[in-house]
């Protein structure tokens, strides 16, 4: 593949990836409540996640799910579960001044959540299905454009994520921060992972 259409993908891509979806949000949400190695953590989660799917394209699972109305809305829904039941647990948290398990300190939960958020977002999926196919030639080596393809999206995914999360904890999360403002900060975030369920459930 050269240069030039390698280029031009990383463009096509890249206000995907820039836009606020599910995924972006919660790393969001994690620098804001658990700081900088949480939206780490929450970022390596995501991109585990995209990997995932690009083996699951690979397979033709992605291709089977696409064709199947019933099995894309029963992943979206779960996706929409999941981000609710986070929101949940963050503004109760907030109200009632529990604290969530998102501290740096803490085990590495934040991992298997940014995992389970952009597992179950459907539309990374389509991504390998609507775009990557566009950019490949049948002449060259199909499973080594799709791997370089996949590389590109996943490490612009991967570089974005990974900064915004590390100025929004930088921003957000200081070592004097007090108990009162980090219930308000909790809230914030809990809300932004509502309103990302709420995005992934309008579809």
């Amino acid at each position: 593949m050269d240069t030039t259409k390698s280029i031009v993908f990383a463009a096509t891509v890249l206000p995907l990836v820039c836009t606020p979806g599910p995924d972006l949000i919660y790393i969001t949400a994690q620098a804001l409540a658990g700081g900088r190695k949480a939206a780490l953590r929450a970022n390596s989660g995501v991109i585990i996640g995209y990997l995932t799917h690009a083996v699951l394209a690979a397979l033709g699972v992605a291709t089977l799910v696409a064709a199947s109305p019933v099995l894309f809305e029963t992943l979206r829904w779960c996706g929409v579960a999941y981000l609710a039941y986070l929101a949940f647990r963050m503004i109760r948290s907030a109200i009632g001044g529990a604290r969530v398990s998102l501290d740096p300190r803490g085990p590495p939960a934040s991992l298997m959540k940014g995992f389970m958020t952009s597992f179950f977002n459907p539309k990374g999926l389509l991504v390998y299905l609507a775009i990557l196919p566009n950019f490949m030639n049948a002449s060259e080596g199909i499973a080594q454009q799709a791997a370089l393809l996949s590389g590109i999206f996943i490490s612009l995914c991967a570089l974005i994520y990974g900064t915004l999360g590390i100025v929004v904890a930088t921003i957000g999360r200081l070592d004097t921060v007090r108990a009162s403002h980090q219930r308000v900060v909790e809230g914030i975030a809990g809300g932004l992972l509502a309103f990302a369920a709420v995005n992934m459930a309008r579809g």
